[in-house]
């Protein structure tokens, strides 16, 4: 059986407050087309299909595009919730829209409840576990405490026994929104650490021939049979390296696995430049980011003037400024701690002013507004303390 996985799309989502919803359409384009030409037979979406629980219209319609569409290929489809999802939203008429061949998983009552495919070799049950909050879901396993090892856990223990009571050479589909360990994270992603280590060892999913995975948003291999998707567009920088994609995955009549990477449209490339400003706007190196997704670090010793509209005279698309000063004289940079070290709260905030106007002091009367500020925080302070326990 072929199977295209994907997860991670957060319709709705924004780079750096640049509109997606043209680049996420593209995308959803994009998946159908290869659906229809690659003679897919089932598709997997891994969790985290909107950026919020409460998702804008535009996000909502995208999404109800892509639904007919898929619908209208007539190949099945298998959802489950992400972290990033309201599960009860995304799930309201799960039970009409399973007879489309759209199958929501969102219940985590249901996690024994495969959607049954069948190909020229037998039975495959795709079975969806949607993210599972720990504190939300531990009752529902029979748990007094645990954290995501353990909810997982124990709904794999579920996937288990209603796979042992199915006829034999049933193959087994996962799919799962957790954190594996193993796996690569980058800044875009929600941490869902809760009471203690995120992370959940990969034979928690023993027993499954394949595990699509959803949370993590660069595309890796786990093992062979276990693998993350990652999501179709970059919403960081710390993605710049990544080259987003799907897996097309051919689950054989044993439950052995060969997978191919389909590379999804880039709608802008992202760079990362560092460097002085003089640097960056005249340097020929550099000519290829023009049309780019800009981060800039600037390493200037001191804050240039309007350093963002200059940046943006050669790199149009500039969309996030850091500075990072390198040394004056060959001195080595000091630490925050030893720079405000015996300085008065007034000093380290005049100190903070020079900064961020470089060549410019504070003058008498910012002197005199930070100077009532601390005194009347001081005389709040000294207030609550006095007030009777």
């Amino acid at each position: 059986m072929r199977l295209l996985h994907t997860s991670d799309w957060h319709l709705g989502r924004s780079f750096h407050r640049e509109n997606l919803i043209a680049a996420q359409r593209g995308f959803l384009e994009h998946l159908v087309r290869v659906v229809e030409e690659r003679g897919v037979e089932a598709v997997l979406v891994a969790g985290d299909v909107y950026d919020r629980a409460l998702p804008g219209l535009d996000a909502v319609e995208l999404f109800d595009e892509v639904l007919h569409r898929l619908a209208e290929l007539g190949v099945p489809t298998v959802f489950i919730s992400g972290n990033h999802d309201s599960a009860r939203r995304l799930g309201v008429a799960s039970g009409l829209i399973d007879r489309a061949g759209i199958h929501l998983r969102t219940d985590p009552g249901g996690v024994a409840e495969p959607v049954v495919l069948e190909d020229g070799h037998g039975p495959v049950a795709v079975y969806g576990l949607p993210y599972l909050e720990p504190v939300l879901t531990r009752e529902r396993f029979g748990l007094a405490k645990g954290g995501h090892e353990q909810v997982l856990a124990a709904a794999m223990e579920r996937v288990r026994e209603d796979l042992a009571g199915r006829p034999e050479g049933t193959r087994a589909v996962v799919l799962a929104h957790a954190f594996v360990a193993g796996g690569e994270v980058s800044d875009s992603e929600r941490d869902i650490t809760v009471g203690g280590i995120a992370a959940v060892p990969s034979a928690v999913f023993d027993g499954a021939h394949y595990v699509a995975l959803g949370h993590l948003h660069g595309c890796q291999t786990i093992a062979p049979h276990l693998r993350y998707s990652g999501s179709p567009l970059a919403y960081s920088f710390s993605e710049t390296t990544h080259r987003k994609s799907m897996w097309l995955v051919d689950l054989a009549a044993d439950g052995s696995v060969e997978a191919e990477r389909v590379y999804t449209p880039v709608p802008r490339p992202l760079a990362q430049l560092r460097g002085r400003l003089d640097e960056l706007l005249e340097d020929e190196k550099y000519g290829k980011h023009t049309g780019s997704w800009v981060q800039a670090t600037l390493t200037d010793p001191a804050r240039p003037a309007k350093p963002m509209e200059q940046l943006r005279t050669r790199f149009p698309h500039t969309l996030q400024l850091l500075f990072d000063p390198e040394p004056v004289d060959g001195e080595q940079p000091e630490s925050y701690a030893s720079r405000v070290s015996g300085r008065t709260d007034l000093e380290v905030a005049e100190g903070f002013v020079r900064h961020v106007r470089p060549g410019t002091e504070a003058d008498p009367a910012e002197r005199d507004w930070l100077r009532q500020a601390f005194e009347d925080v001081r005389r709040l302070d000294q207030q609550k303390q006095e007030l009777p326990r």
